[in-house]
């Protein structure tokens, strides 16, 4: 499991379910040890100093239930060190930023889900973190509380050089996010770099409209699949040795072409491909 995270950066974490990615995230904070190699922060290895100016978010809420939020927040923050006062106003902040401010004398097992995990974001930021690690962090939240949550996270990149890793399932929301993206399977980051990085090495696609043609045009086009058609237009998958001109003129000779376009894969397809050519490769 080799991947760098960079000054400033969003950094989006995704596999399937048992990847690696919870056990990394507890390798970063010491939680569990690794069989071998080491975390590195500015290029030295991690010690408790440096993890007390790690955010962490784990993806199981950390957060004691019959504890009032705001008491909670306070605690949290002296644990890492902040003295009281400014704990105090720490977490005053971060709930009136996360929107939780009214609920700050409940105990936490009163809120809902979504605001439990708002208090978790606010754990993580209370004591002014150097690194963000967040495992899940927009489980369960609505899509205000997305919004919120994502406004925040992206501040903090943009505000000073603090790195964000966080995992999710949400690949649409990762791909909008995060500045690169790292993919993992087994245990490995099997493809990393930004979403367009990825985006090369799926396979080429196009769109193309043609109301007038016959049912078999494309498939009598050589290295052309059918991906997907909706009554005229069509979306094709292309081999490295097919020019997407000739297609073009192919569909000319047959009809007129409303439309013809590039296709840019999501992350969620990338996602697939990526896994499946590593699957072909071990196989």
């Amino acid at each position: 499991m080799t991947f760098d995270v960079r000054a400033g950066e969003m950094f989006g974490f995704v596999g399937a379910n048992g990847a690696g990615k919870t056990t990394t995230m507890r390798i970063v904070m010491g939680v569990v040890g690794a069989d071998g190699g080491e975390v590195r922060w500015a290029g030295r290895p991690i010690d408790l100093a440096v993890r007390r100016r790690i955010g962490y978010m784990p993806e199981e809420r950390g957060l004691y239930p019959r504890m009032p939020v705001g008491a909670q927040l306070r605690y949290f923050a002296r644990l890492h060190g902040v003295p009281a006062w400014e704990a105090d106003a720490a977490a005053r902040l971060w709930m009136l930023r996360l929107g939780i401010d009214g609920r700050a004398d409940d105990d936490v097992l009163k809120l809902s889900l979504g605001n439990q995990q708002r208090v978790q974001l606010a754990t993580a930021l209370v004591h002014d973190p150097d690194i963000l690690v967040l495992d899940e962090p927009f489980s369960g939240l609505d899509p205000v509380a997305v919004e919120v949550m994502s406004s925040v996270l992206r501040e903090r990149c943009e505000a000073g050089n603090s790195p964000v890793v966080f995992s999710s399932h949400q690949l649409d929301l990762v791909e909008r996010l995060c500045d690169r993206v790292g993919i993992v399977r087994n245990g490995t980051v099997i493809a990393c770099g930004t979403v367009d990085e990825l985006r090369s090495r799926g396979p080429a696609r196009l769109a193309i409209d043609v109301p007038d043609a016959p049912d078999d045009w494309a498939a009598r086009l050589p290295g052309v699949e059918v991906d997907h058609r909706d009554g005229s237009r069509w979306t094709l998958r292309l081999t490295e040795e097919v020019d997407d001109q000739r297609v073009l003129a192919a569909a000319l000779a047959v009809s007129p072409v409303r439309e013809f376009a590039r296709v840019q894969p999501s992350l969620s397809e990338l996602f697939q491909h990526v896994v499946a050519d590593t699957d072909q490769e071990a196989a």
